[in-house]
């Protein structure tokens, strides 16, 4: 066994340039059709749940006493509520649009993958 020759392909390998699978470009776009649209779903209901949240202390007097805390508080709530609620809607938005977006590409490598495996 060469283990000098086996050694000279591993760093060969490692340094060389690799071309991407029809798979993996797939499993790519379809990834970046989806990430997007969850990160921003994620950081809406972060931002929502923080303002409700705030409006909750408003509410109870914890940050400020009296009725205009109270009456800052249910607005607050309420946008908080509001946000939330339409946060789901906002998220199935974003990702019908990116699968309209990439649907050409990823149907188009799709086919490349079903026709190459026949």
């Amino acid at each position: 066994m060469n283990t000098d020759r086996i050694y000279a392909l591993s760093i060969v390998n490692e340094y060389s340039k690799k071309e991407d699978s029809k798979v993996v470009q797939l499993k790519k776009l379809d990834s970046k059709v989806k990430t997007a649209p969850l990160v921003l779903a994620i950081s809406l209901g972060i931002v929502f749940t923080l303002i409700l949240g705030t409006g909750m202390c408003f509410c109870m007097g914890v940050l400020i006493e009296g009725n205009i805390a109270f009456i800052i508080g249910i607005i607050l709530g309420i946008i908080g509520i509001v946000g939330c609620s339409f946060n789901y809607f906002i998220y199935r938005k974003y990702l019908a649009f990116n699968k309209a977006k990439y649907a050409g590409d990823i149907i188009e490598i799709a086919k490349e993958i079903a026709n190459k495996e026949d």
